[in-house]
């Protein structure tokens, strides 16, 4: 048996074997779709180049794929974040059998498939998910490129640079990775010719989202900064933030292999990957201790670093099982916890809170404005955002409330409540209205318990449309 058929077929069958299992315990889950994902369905309605808040890829693919399911159930807006995963675990067994031998193949694929990150992102629908197959395809086409390569894998490496920037922008850590690596490397350098085709290929792929930002003010990249919270005033620095944002990555990786990873840069044992690793945590960590982050905004880092946390441990199986079986119990416990979401295990509040109560309110809304035959105008995202995707067939009109300055959000970008709109509305809000200086009485108070509204007062109130409020 050749070498890549001892570590191929196992591979595949394991990463095949957890991805049905994750499809068919998706299938019954019983939490609603979050904010983002119902946003991200709502683009996927629609082709564009870019997006409010995103660029473009995590839309085109829940849309093509409700498209071809015919269904807009949540399990097929979900649907594709346990597969782009198994991909990705393929992808990085073959960097690992290439580099290391056809048991850290099977180890990686192993090892990423059962990630705390990955157990989440097979769960629900996210930018990082669709990052993840084209940032390490753009590390597997890169390390062939160094190994000796010819140009085509340049513009492969490219290519999927780019597909995995349309996804999440935090992409450009790949671009960064190559620059440092030819910069500090000399096994990491790559011809001129080379380097010209992958940046030349980058830029093809990327260049309709920005054009489209350009034709847009910009829109994707400055809602990006304002995540990264860059154009606020300053904050003070804070190392108890950033530590628990270190501290955070044992659980997004796991706490074997995390430690695994610090262990090889210590000794000097990540060989060239490191330039994948490192520089995306440790600019992260800046952005915690001067401006705050969230435990996600690493993940990038765990694509080289799943074969090098592996490489580390490979002579230390005992560990290496450790490291799985600890991860196994949160990919365990994850989808057990999605079918009986109001389990509360500390406080009185459920464990998925968060995921609960956004369908139901909608339809008490919905069906408040339907039984009044009036459109719908709420203050808030979180509630647009659900309306918008529970109310798909309901044929009722959607707006966000009126603002001055910059869209807050896709809704307000593009649902905003027209200035000349005549009649009543259902405005949905947690502040009561007045119309002509007398207080508006409620209509609607729809039930918000153990859910992810219980601490809002929402109520709805019918009320002519040239009363509603500009806010900010």
């Amino acid at each position: 048996m050749s070498d890549t058929a001892r570590w191929w077929w196992p591979v595949l069958a394991v990463v095949s074997g957890i991805t049905v299992l994750r499809l068919a315990l998706l299938a019954v889950n019983q939490t609603d779709l979050f904010v983002d994902e119902s946003q991200y369905w709502l683009w996927g309605q629609e082709f564009a180049f870019g997006y409010y808040s995103k660029p473009p890829l995590i839309a085109w693919v829940i849309g093509g794929v409700t498209w071809l399911a015919g269904s807009d159930a949540a399990f097929w807006v979900r649907a594709p974040g346990a597969v782009l995963h198994g991909v990705t675990a393929l992808v990085l067994g073959a960097l690992a059998q290439r580099l290391l031998g056809a048991r850290a193949g099977l180890w990686v694929a192993v090892c990423y498939v059962t990630l705390p990150l990955v157990a989440v992102g097979s769960l629900i629908i996210s930018t990082d998910t669709v990052m993840a197959p084209f940032f390490a395809g753009a590390i597997y086409a890169h390390a062939r490129l160094v190994g000796g390569g010819r140009w085509p894998w340049a513009v492969l490496a490219g290519v999927l640079a780019g597909m995995g920037f349309l996804a999440k922008y935090a992409a450009v850590y790949f671009l960064l990775g190559v620059g440092l690596g030819a910069l500090l490397l000399r096994a990491m350098r790559i011809r001129w010719r080379d380097a010209g085709l992958m940046l030349m290929a980058f830029g093809v792929v990327i260049a309709p989202n920005v054009v489209w930002n350009i034709r847009n003010g910009m829109t994707t990249a400055l809602h990006t900064l304002d995540n990264a919270r860059v154009m606020e005033a300053a904050v003070p620095w804070d190392a108890g933030r950033m530590a628990a944002f270190f501290a955070s990555q044992f659980a997004v990786f796991g706490p074997v292999l995390f430690a695994a990873l610090i262990v090889a840069a210590i000794r000097r044992q990540s060989g060239h990957l490191w330039v994948f690793i490192w520089p995306a945590i440790l600019l992260i960590c800046w952005q915690a201790l001067t401006k705050g982050a969230y435990a996600n905004w690493a993940v990038s880092a765990y694509f080289a670093g799943t074969v090098v946390a592996v490489g580390a441990l490979l002579q230390r199986p005992v560990l290496l099982g450790v490291a799985v079986a600890v991860n196994a119990v949160v990919c365990v416990a994850l989808p057990a916890v999605t079918l009986m979401p109001q389990v509360t295990l500390w406080g009185d509040r459920p464990v998925l809170e968060r995921y609960l109560g956004r369908e139901r309110l909608s339809r008490d809304i919905l069906a408040a404005a339907q039984a009044a035959g009036v459109p719908v105008v709420a203050t808030k995202r979180d509630v647009l955002a659900d309306l918008f995707y529970t109310g798909r067939d309901a044929r009722v009109m959607i707006y966000a409330q009126p603002f001055e300055g910059r869209p807050d959000n896709h809704y307000e970008q593009a649902y905003l409540l027209p200035p000349d709109m005549a009649g009543k509305v259902l405005l949905v809000t947690d502040t009561a209205p007045r119309c002509e200086g007398v207080a508006v009485p409620a209509v609607m108070q729809p039930d918000l318990k153990g859910g992810a509204y219980e601490h809002l007062s929402l109520l709805g109130y019918l009320i002519e449309a040239s009363c509603v409020d500009v806010v900010r």
